[in-house]
């Protein structure tokens, strides 16, 4: 990624964030000049907060899911000749301040899809919500072919081929597992963490993700993309033999040094 060509894009989804939105776009607009907000329907005034802000404001007149507010941002990112996508989530969970340390992995990983992986601070996760994500990165991985440290972060660095899986058949909070398993898979593409932490605000809205549902969902389609590519023992062995690639130059998570990406391709 050369940079008279890098022209990383923010995209944002957003439903009811009127509480978190303008502080959230402030940080985001420090770091990038190019930001996508996807209001998917919001019946308060989180469209008209984004508004004010010199951010690209798209509109869902009616609700559609995480997903579709996702594809509507990466189609109108492609349109306009990003080089890539930066996802975060519109309720102030990710910080802005961790887009320079995204795009400094996507810069030594060029071909990488980048994971803001909540590997710091783990204790301000809900306990719930820890298990279920363990759960699915147990599951997801497997549909990589691949380990892959918290493949429930909405805080993710696609690069263009990835973020041209936008037309992927998934909806709602599958979508993000779909690209994950599609750039893995189809594309060959590593998949490389950096730590963030963990933040989670009490008085918060309270998440649209619907933990049985939603998972439910998820597992169905893991299970069915798991059997579309077949070497089912393969497959589980690449992605649990050997620990997620997680980038950490910074030494946050105290340990050695990241080892270079591994050369063989996830199990087929």
């Amino acid at each position: 990624m050369s940079k008279t060509t890098a022209r990383p894009f923010v995209i944002v989804p957003c439903l009811n964030e009127a509480r978190a939105i303008r502080r959230l776009l402030q940080g985001v607009l420090t770091h990038c000049p190019d930001v996508i907000v996807v209001d998917d329907g919001s019946t308060d005034d989180t469209a008209a907060i984004a508004a004010t802000l010199p951010v690209i404001l798209i509109r869902h007149p009616q609700r559609r899911g995480k997903g579709e507010a996702l594809r509507t941002g990466f189609r109108e990112a492609l349109k306009r000749g990003a080089s890539g996508v930066l996802t975060m989530d519109g309720d102030g969970q990710h910080d802005p301040d961790d887009i320079p340390r995204l795009l400094a992995a996507a810069r030594q990983f060029p071909d990488a899809l980048i994971v803001g992986a909540r590997m710091l601070e783990r204790e301000h996760q809900p306990n719930a919500r820890r298990r279920a994500n363990d759960f699915a990165d147990w599951g997801i991985s497997w549909g990589c072919g691949r380990p892959v440290a918290d493949t429930q972060s909405g805080q993710r660095w696609y690069p263009r081929a990835a973020a041209e899986l936008v037309e992927l058949p998934a909806q709602d909070f599958v979508f993000e597992a779909a690209i994950l398993i599609a750039a893995s898979r189809d594309l060959d593409m590593p998949i490389v963490s950096i730590p963030i932490a963990c933040r989670y605000d009490d008085s918060a809205r309270h998440s649209h993700f619907r933990p049985l549902w939603d998972t439910v969902r998820i597992t169905w389609y893991t299970i069915r993309r798991v059997a579309h590519y077949g070497h089912l023992v393969q497959s589980y062995r690449a992605s649990h033999g050997a620990p997620p690639q997680v980038y950490d130059p910074e030494n946050l998570l105290g340990a050695a040094p990241a080892a270079p990406l591994a050369s063989d391709p996830p199990a087929r």
